[in-house]
């Protein structure tokens, strides 16, 4: 009897063991699933394309741009989406500050179009080589605002991905990502910086044409400064150039006294062993800039075309807002803090 009870303590505490293993397990995945989201499209609208958004900037807001560009995506043009953020370890807090830290790049690996949205950041190489296979494999980059220097190595410069940083002089990647893959890397603020807006101009040749991108785009404006431009590398398309305006209002007029600049462009980026890819680049994109419908539309239209899917870019592509959007002013330290990426969906 007693060797039956034994046995049946013994079993007891094994199930018990198994079970508080599976629930770690669980727990384990639910808390690393915490650290990004996704969006699925709704139920018959899935168009097979899954669009990974990574966010990490620390002055135009990204974590409130990036979110409201997926739930677009998803909900009314059926693409999976996968929003990535800046993520303070300890606390699993989106920290746009955090310089080092991006979970769920692996997302990559599955991903059909990365838009990227993150300045100068300095990822460990666990992470980086997901980004690193992915332009390597020539695959398509929607660009926004600072991802002309995405990157930044400065302390880890003898990093492989080191040529990523805004400021290389690796041969052959002189200017880092931004000159290399999007066209160009940092140079300057053209405009005005917190005090002169943006108004974007659409290229009237292109316009003739019917480029996908600017298909339904008749006003462009956005509060961010025009950021200064030298000529563009490689085989560039400029679809809209930035006037500055003599203010941060959309009624405000056009700075005459200052040139246009290029504020959107397709290229074609080439490596070295023969991968070519589509690149769309835009030096606007804060979170106040995703309140203008044309400047919206722009980028929505650009994933598509990014993704080989222009013919079906209608004449108004839909980018209505979904749910309540009120961005944060941007500047650095002005996040919102406290917040987990799950109060983005």
């Amino acid at each position: 009897m007693d060797g039956l009870l034994n046995g049946a303590k013994i079993f007891k505490s094994a199930v018990i063991l198994v079970f508080a293993a599976l629930f770690c397990i669980q727990n384990m995945y639910g808390q690393e699933a915490e650290q990004w989201i996704t969006f699925e499209p709704a139920h018959g609208t899935d168009n097979g394309q899954h669009i990974v958004l990574v966010s990490g900037d620390d002055e135009y807001r990204s974590e409130e741009a990036m979110p409201l560009l997926a739930k677009i995506l998803s909900n009314h043009h059926g693409f999976k989406t996968t929003v990535l953020f800046a993520i303070e370890p300890g606390s699993g807090e989106i920290k746009p500050n955090f310089q080092n830290n991006i979970p769920g790049l692996e997302n990559l690996v599955s991903a059909d179009l990365m838009v990227l949205f993150t300045r100068f950041r300095e990822l460990p190489d666990d992470q980086m080589r997901y980004i690193d296979e992915y332009v390597q494999a020539g695959k398509p980059i929607v660009a926004l605002r600072t991802a002309t220097h995405a990157f930044a190595y400065s302390e880890n410069s003898e990093s492989e991905y080191a040529k990523y940083s805004y400021n290389s002089s690796v041969p052959g990647w002189e200017g880092g990502f931004g000159r290399k893959i999007l066209g160009e890397t940092w140079v300057d603020h053209h405009g005005d910086h917190g005090n002169e807006g943006t108004r974007g101009l659409i290229d009237g040749i292109n316009e003739r044409y019917d480029h996908p991108i600017i298909r339904g785009v008749y006003d462009i404006w956005g509060p961010t400064d025009v950021y200064g431009t030298r000529e563009l590398e490689g085989e560039v398309d400029v679809l809209v150039w930035g006037a500055s305006t003599k203010g941060m209002t959309p009624e405000t007029p056009i700075n005459w006294e200052k040139s246009i600049m290029p504020v959107a462009w397709t290229k074609i980026y080439r490596l070295e062993q023969g991968n070519t890819g589509n690149v769309f680049t835009t030096t606007m994109g804060s979170s106040e800039d995703m309140e203008s419908e044309g400047f919206r539309r722009l980028l929505v239209n650009a994933c598509y075309w990014a993704l080989d899917m222009g013919e079906e870019v209608p004449e108004k592509t839909n980018v209505d807002i979904i749910g309540d959007y009120s961005p944060t002013n941007f500047g650095f330290g002005d996040f919102i803090e406290g917040l987990k990426p799950v109060d983005y969906k």
